[in-house]
């Protein structure tokens, strides 16, 4: 991730129990492509999935960084060591000087159902909290139960707003004194 102007926030390799959460680089578009190939993983999302040269373009527009210089973008492909394999995404857009921070997360069907997306948004939500994020807000399809469950346990509960037909899920993290 690039930083942005007063964001406190800065991109580097985050490790957990089972993964790594690398920056996201152009050169991961090829294997991320395959990852990514499943036209179930948009069922929630809409869309289709992307061929390798338009994946591609859109690894170099997000390597490139956020236009706005109030908004940083934060992208890691996430690796599952014990298989060396990219198994998906996770992302944040972090704004108010990085004190907001929208996250998402995307896991291949091949490696759904294992926990994966939980322990990387744990790890990313850590991330942030510790960059110094106050807000974490996550976007939740209704009948979305699996990515409930992964907001649930990245520490968002849901609340009563609904954008775009999902819910707004949220963290919010005591101010340090």
């Amino acid at each position: 991730m690039s930083s942005g102007e007063g964001s406190g926030v800065t991109a580097r390799t985050v490790r957990s129990s089972r993964l790594d959460l690398l920056p996201l680089a152009v050169a991961h578009a090829e294997e991320m492509a395959e990852v990514l190939a499943d036209p179930a993983l948009h069922a929630f999302i809409g869309g289709a999935p992307l061929t390798l040269p338009e994946l591609r373009s859109r690894y170099e527009r997000l390597a490139d960084g956020s236009p706005d210089p109030t908004v940083v973008w934060g992208n890691w492909v996430v690796r599952l060591r014990a298989e060396d394999r990219l198994t998906g995404t996770v992302q944040a857009t972090v704004t108010e000087g990085g004190r907001v921070a929208e996250v998402a997360w995307v896991i291949g069907t091949e490696w759904q159902g294992r926990g994966i997306a939980r322990e990387a948004a744990q790890a990313l939500v850590a991330l942030l909290v510790e960059q110094g994020a106050r807000t974490i807000v996550a976007h939740v399809h209704p009948g979305h139960t699996a990515s409930a469950s992964v907001a649930t346990a990245a520490g968002l509960t849901p609340t009563d707003r609904v954008e775009d037909g999902e819910v707004r899920w949220e963290r919010r993290v005591p101010s340090r004194p």
